[in-house]
């Protein structure tokens, strides 16, 4: 009986309409809007990797070796398993060209073909024409990128290694480019037969090799994965099919969606706070009708009955529009989003995101109402024409608390379940947690600080008027700080973590890491490669190592895999070294070196850092598949490996005649004056064309590129965030335009000027928000630290750059709220705000 009465009050009061609850519903629908689009966008791009798996792997499937071809029986299962198969081989190497006796390199991603390329898709080049013409005849393509910086047009003539190529065409579009992940160079193609005297594709050089497969129509393509690994599981055979056809494409798109809607929760916090100020603001007005409604009889369940209902149907309707919104976005903007997409997408109406955003939306919701609701009880009968919320108990019911907590831990819950990631949906919550906590103590402080600043700003009247209204209970200082430092906060935060990511991998760079990395050098050469190097006054270092790569595939005879889990040493192939003695600058942590000479038992040398996070013990027995052929060592040592200065390191070590015989290449580091590095990479690429040099600075450059784009995706999520804040901002403002007009009637009676009296409501908004620049930059500033150290693992220092921007932000943005609704209480004329109040 009383819910049906408290819906039927409800729903009159609603027919008032919805005056004071637009900020409730901007907040909300912005903030559902904002998860619902990037799960919108993210569930388009799955859908495209989806649709298009075959075309992105180049087949309905693809095995992949490294360093080496298929063997017989391993081709001869392919070919019973399919129609028709296509290899490849990817490498990297420096593509030259001469010109009057100088030459200009740049380092390019090789991929050389067999006719049957491509499988599935097609290649577009330009001028237009089939690739098979395009390779006739030492042919070859690359992309434009890498043509344009060593000047090359179609008829032009380049090197690899020692074979001419002439570049027919420049390489648009290609299948299989989304799965083969990061590379440090542009693409060329060219044949594998062409390749033959070009000295590239020796024994030990760094190469892959991959079979795509045309596969029959009803091939259940699990049960050829179960029978590959049964089949070929100590071959370093890896399989991988259109199901996944993006490779970590689609698991990196997937993480950077989840991250974007744990960045999009912020903003709903932020909105939650405009909400929750929404509702209070909306209740006070309610005062009388409340008080009148217990004199009437009415329990304190019809009165949180009633109100609850109109905020539920309001809850409901900006879930609505925030959902609508968060799916029509992408659909409008599908083509500008596509056109800037490396990778296919489908864009459509896809409910999970939707719903996901959906029951975010409502969660906050609840979790910020619940609390002014439960306050309604308070009001009694008595206070019908008094202020029942400032009289009443700051905290309400127990059970209402409760309610809170169970509600939180179902947003948690919701939000660990969709995201993925129990860990990083636990950081942003406690960093929104106490993000929340310091703002709300910090505009406590501010209001007791204010207070204490009216005396010294005696003879300031403007000042004095500003530290008055910061300071007086009911104020506009919490809000203002809650929803721009919350805000704030969020991008500070961003900010902070880019600029040390920018900063780790740029500005530190000249003082630890090499000038040039060089791999596949061969073993007749290294002792040339030294030489030159030697004897050079401007080289400062060199550091070389053998190089192999191989597996782990067993520890203690165990798979691997099911040992130490998913850690990245056990997923795919890694570098291995040999030492015959142990290399000078090797810190042993724990164990001992083989002796100089030993020819026993394989041994092996490991990471320590990585064997701790695997769960290795000195004396466990790791099997690794180098070349196809299985070692099995003893682990007798935990080593130091630095991966920071971008020289040299292995997770693997062993000991020189476990590794007796097997093809393998030189890798090596060099440190000289950047003044000599042309000449180093002139003199060194001529005596051995095989050699391929990458520039450090230009890695990181990619690096760097990569993080930027990930940086500003994240920012443009802070930035709702912040729209959010400014929105609840304006809000506030609004929700203050009437305790402003009736204060500037009064200071016009007592002679006040208009001028006074702005220069009062405007400093009044600066200083609320210098004080939330600073809470929020202080708040970033440790939230930035906390995730460069522990997450990571970078240094950290303030960047003031950033820090700055977000303090004057602020203060702009406060200033902008507080000033669009200052003219209204200026130009109301006395009298009648007085008699109003009378």
């Amino acid at each position: 009986m009383s819910l049906r009465i408290a819906t039927r009050f409800a729903m009159r009061e609603l027919r008032g309409g919805l005056r004071g609850f637009r900020v409730f519903l901007v907040c909300l629908a912005l903030g559902v809007a904002a998860i619902a689009a990037v799960g919108t966008v993210r569930a388009g791009i799955e859908a495209g990797l989806k649709r298009d798996g075959a075309a992105l792997l180049g087949g309905d499937a693809e095995v992949e070796f490294t360093y080496r071809f298929a063997r017989e029986d391993e081709l001869a299962w392919l070919n019973s398993i399919a129609s028709d198969i296509s290899e490849t081989v990817d490498f990297r190497s420096m593509a030259v060209v001469q010109r009057d006796d100088a030459a200009e390199r740049g380092l390019t991603q090789i991929r050389a073909v067999d006719d049957a390329y491509p499988l599935v898709g097609a290649v577009r080049l330009d001028p237009n024409m089939p690739l098979d013409e395009a390779l006739a005849d030492h042919g070859g393509v690359m992309e434009r990128v890498l043509a344009d910086r060593l000047g090359l047009q179609p008829g032009d003539t380049f090197a690899l290694g020692e074979q001419d190529f002439t570049l027919r065409a420049i390489l648009d579009r290609y299948p299989d480019n989304a799965a083969g992940g990061f590379g440090l160079g542009p693409r060329t193609i060219v044949r594998t037969s062409d390749l033959a005297q070009s000295g590239l594709l020796r024994e030990g050089t760094l190469f892959s090799t991959q079979y795509r497969l045309d596969l029959p129509d009803d091939a259940d393509l699990q049960q050829l994965e179960d029978s590959a690994g049964a089949r070929f599981r100590d071959s370093g055979l890896r399989w991988r099919d259109s199901r996944r056809g993006a490779g970590g494409t689609a698991e990196f798109v997937d993480r950077i969606g989840a991250f974007l809607i744990l960045v999009g929760l912020s903003g709903l916090a932020v909105g939650g706070v405009g909400v929750s100020a929404a509702v209070r603001a909306y209740l006070a007005g309610k005062t009388g009708v409340i008080a009148t409604l217990k004199t009437l009889g009415a329990t304190r369940a019809t009165i949180f009955q009633t109100y609850f209902v109109q905020v539920a149907v309001l809850t409901l309707l900006g879930v609505l529009i925030g959902v609508v919104l968060g799916a029509g976005l992408p659909l409008l903007l599908a083509p500008v989003i596509e056109a800037r997409l490396p990778i296919p997408a489908v864009f459509a109406i896809y409910p999970a995101p939707l719903v996901e955003a959906g029951i975010y939306g409502l969660l906050a919701a609840m979790i910020f109402t619940l609390w002014p609701l439960a306050r309604t009880e308070d009001i009694k009968a008595a206070t019908l024409f008094r202020d029942a919320f400032s009289a009443a108990s700051n905290l309400p019911a127990p059970r209402y608390l409760v309610a809170m907590a169970v509600l939180i831990g179902l947003l948690l819950g919701a939000a660990i379940w969709f995201s993925g990631t129990a860990f990083l949906t636990l950081w942003t919550a406690g960093g929104i947690a106490g993000s929340l906590l310091i703002l709300v103590v910090a505009a406590l402080i501010i209001r007791w600080v204010a207070r204490r600043f009216r005396r010294p700003a005696r003879g300031r009247p403007a000042l004095r008027l500003a530290f008055g209204a910061i300071g007086a209970r009911g104020g506009e200082a919490t809000s203002v700080v809650l929803s721009l430092g919350l805000g704030l906060t969020v991008l500070a935060a961003v900010g902070q973590i880019d600029g040390n990511l920018r900063s780790a991998f740029a500005e530190d760079l000249p003082e630890v890491a090499p000038s040039y990395f060089f791999v596949d050098i061969q073993p007749d050469q290294i002792d040339g490669f030294r030489n030159r190097l030697d004897t050079d006054d401007a080289v400062s270092r060199v550091d070389t190592a053998p190089m192999l790569r191989g597996i782990i595939t067993q520890i203690n005879g165990r798979p691997a895999e099911e040992t130490g889990g998913g850690h990245w040493v056990l997923q795919g192939d890694r570098g291995i070294t040999y030492a015959d003695r142990q290399p000078e600058g090797t810190e042993v942590t724990e164990g001992s070196w083989w002796p100089d000479g030993y020819d026993g038992p394989p041994q092996v040398s490991f990471a320590e850092e990585e064997a701790r996070e695997i769960g290795l013990q000195l004396g466990d027995m790791l099997t690794v598949n180098v070349l196809g052929r299985d070692i099995t060592a003893e682990l007798t040592s935990f080593r130091n490996v630095s991966w920071e200065d971008a020289g040299i390191g292995f997770v693997l070590a062993m000991n020189e005649a476990a590794l007796a015989g097997a093809p393998h290449s030189w890798i090596s580091t060099v440190y000289a004056e950047p003044e000599a590095e042309a000449a180093i990479l002139r003199d060194l690429a001529t005596a051995y064309p095989n050699i391929t040099a990458i520039r450090i600075r230009d890695a990181i450059d990619q690096v760097i590129e990569l993080v930027g784009g990930i940086s500003a995706a994240t920012r443009y999520g802070a930035l709702i965030t912040l729209i959010t804040g400014f929105l609840v901002l304006i809000g506030a403002a609004a929700a203050g335009e009437r305790a402003r007009t009736f204060e500037a009637a009064v200071l016009k009676t007592i002679g006040a000027s208009r001028g006074r009296i702005l220069t009062s409501f405007a400093l009044r908004a600066a200083l609320l928000g210098l004080a939330a620049g600073v809470v929020a930059l202080g708040a970033g500033i440790l939230g930035g630290w906390a995730v460069s150290t522990y997450i990571m693992e970078t240094s950290y220092q303030i960047i003031w750059a950033n820090a700055l921007l977000i303090i004057g932000g602020g203060v702009l943005a406060s200033l902008l709220a507080g000033l669009a609704f200052a003219w209204q209480p200026l130009a109301a004329r006395p009298a009648q705000v007085l008699r109003a109040r009378e």
